[in-house]
């Protein structure tokens, strides 16, 4: 559905000096630097698949979607998508795509939400039927009855986003392409984009690519992750399989009564009076066992079990590929 093949993007920034003579100088002899935007980029999306999209500020993400929606045109590489070159076809190509982003709007400011619908309708040519059809279902899903009439200027950033989302998915679009959609939004907006999200991807079959720096996002949607760090492809896989990998380690807290005279084989990361907490590879070492032993050495009242958060593997993964 989505093939991206040997990518390449440069960019050439103009270096600036400081100073009188070297402004003057750089008027007759300019010298440029080249950004590597994408190096090398290769990747396959099939159809309905959820992808988390992520790296670092300045990685090649936005680069990349520009390129997969066909605002911009690649140095080198192919890029199929539907059948469809994204900036050979692009009047054709982009009636099968969605985009939001997160900064920037595709609903006019100063006239109702509805109004905007109606101008996106005749944009994209969507059939009546089928654009009352899809109206309903996302005003619907999205809870976006009250607020129709409304002028965008009047919205909150919570409402703004899901009418985004809506306008996005209103000509039925067989890819959908998300750059931050729940930034700046409260936990009550967070949930609410996040299931129908997962909702409308299971409904339609509908191809998601998100890119995000909120790692909930990533966790709450994407079964798989992209991960992209100076221009280049780092990591391609499950986030089952990637907790694996950065997980070994878990820890374990214990509040008890009394403890015993005996040794503890395994790590402790710190102790208080009553409480302990204990680092444990559980590679080596199940938890049931660990327990077990533990008992033995303490009588325990109260235990935890804590698994690592997606924010701190992300972090080590960074850390890894020195991005």
């Amino acid at each position: 559905m989505i093939q991206l093949a040997n990518i390449c993007k440069n960019y050439q920034i103009y270096q600036k000096k400081q100073g009188v003579l070297q402004a003057f100088q750089s008027l007759i002899h300019r010298e440029y630097k080249i950004i590597n935007a994408l190096d090398d980029i290769t990747f396959n999306i099939n159809e309905g698949e959820i992808i988390g999209y992520i790296g670092p500020n300045g990685a090649g993400k936005s680069t990349t979607i520009k390129i997969m929606s066909g605002i911009l045109v690649p140095d080198s590489g192919t890029c199929n998508i539907l059948g469809f070159t994204p900036w050979k076809q692009r009047k054709e190509y982009v009636r099968h795509i969605g985009v939001v982003f997160g900064q920037r709007s595709q609903l006019w400011w100063d006239v109702p939400v509805l109004d905007s619908y109606y101008l996106l309708k005749d944009i994209y040519k969507v059939p009546l039927k089928q654009f009352k059809t899809n109206l309903d279902l996302l005003t619907t899903k999205l809870d976006l009855g009250d607020i129709l009439n409304t002028p965008v200027r009047q919205l909150s950033l919570g409402q703004k986003m899901r009418c985004e989302i809506a306008a996005a998915l209103l000509h039925d679009p067989k890819i959908l392409f998300l750059d931050e959609p729940t930034i700046g939004l409260d936990a009550i907006s967070k949930l609410k984009v996040r299931k129908f999200i997962k909702e409308i991807n299971h409904e339609k079959k509908l191809t998601i690519i998100l890119t995000t720096h909120d790692m909930n996002d990533i966790e709450a949607l994407a079964k798989r992750i992209i991960l992209i760090g100076k221009g280049k492809i780092l990591l391609d896989g499950s986030l089952p399989e990637l907790r694996q990998k950065f997980t070994a380690h878990k820890i374990i807290t214990i509040c008890y009564l009394t403890k015993k005279d005996c040794p503890i084989p395994y790590k402790i990361i710190a102790e208080t009076e009553n409480k302990v907490k204990l680092a444990i590879d559980v590679t080596k070492n199940s938890i049931s066992e660990v327990i077990n032993k533990l008992s033995n050495c303490y009588d325990i009242c109260d235990i935890s079990v804590d698994t690592r958060s997606i924010e701190e593997i992300i972090v080590d993964l960074y850390k890894e590929y020195q991005i």
